[in-house]
């Protein structure tokens, strides 16, 4: 067993499921990205070369990048890919960057919780009323909404996974070294 296997294994499987999840989503999010570099160069093609007007592909590449922006977010912060400006919680100590990093999670948190209760109602609409874009495409509006909920709903878990991860010292925050008094 790899040494990533044995710290997978004493995790509960709440915070195993939501990582899953978020390299999924990961995966889902680089794949909608690449699908829309593809969906541009067709639309150039079909413009430039055949002289064709283009109908579905502004509109599919708009939404898949927001798409991927969302399903996304919790791999990043899974795989600390953000960037982060982390002068100040260098320069402490630990304890004090232990609590920083709890407070700006939960933060992050409860702006995301804010997020996700405005964005449900917003996707129910669309979802209830069969909202469709006013191009002649006329793609129902629910489909990429979606993105947000279940996105901001796996961030949400995402931080709260960190946050007991961070809490029941089973990662270190910031950077901190395993050799440094926690």
């Amino acid at each position: 067993m790899s040494s990533e296997d044995v710290a997978t294994a004493r995790l509960p499987a709440w915070v195993v499921a939501v990582h899953a999840i978020s390299r999924f989503f990961g995966v889902a999010a680089a794949g909608l990205i690449l699908l829309s570099v593809l969906v541009v160069c067709q639309m150039v093609f079909v413009r430039a070369v055949l002289g064709q007007s283009s109908i579905w592909q502004t509109e599919f590449v708009t939404f898949s990048i927001i798409a991927a922006t969302f399903l996304g977010a919790p791999y990043i912060l899974l795989t600390r890919g953000h960037v982060a400006v982390d002068v100040v919680p260098m320069m402490l100590g630990a304890s004090a960057r232990r609590v920083l990093h709890i407070l700006g999670s939960v933060v992050a948190l409860v702006f995301c919780g804010f997020f996700l209760y405005a964005a449900i109602p917003w996707w129910r609409e669309a979802w209830e009323t069969g909202q469709t874009t006013s191009s002649i495409w006329r793609a129902r509006v629910w489909i990429p909404y979606l993105a947000l909920p279940v996105g901001l709903t796996l961030l949400c878990l995402q931080f709260l996974a960190d946050i007991w991860l961070v809490l029941t010292r089973r990662e270190l925050p910031f950077g901190l070294l395993p050799t440094e008094p926690s």
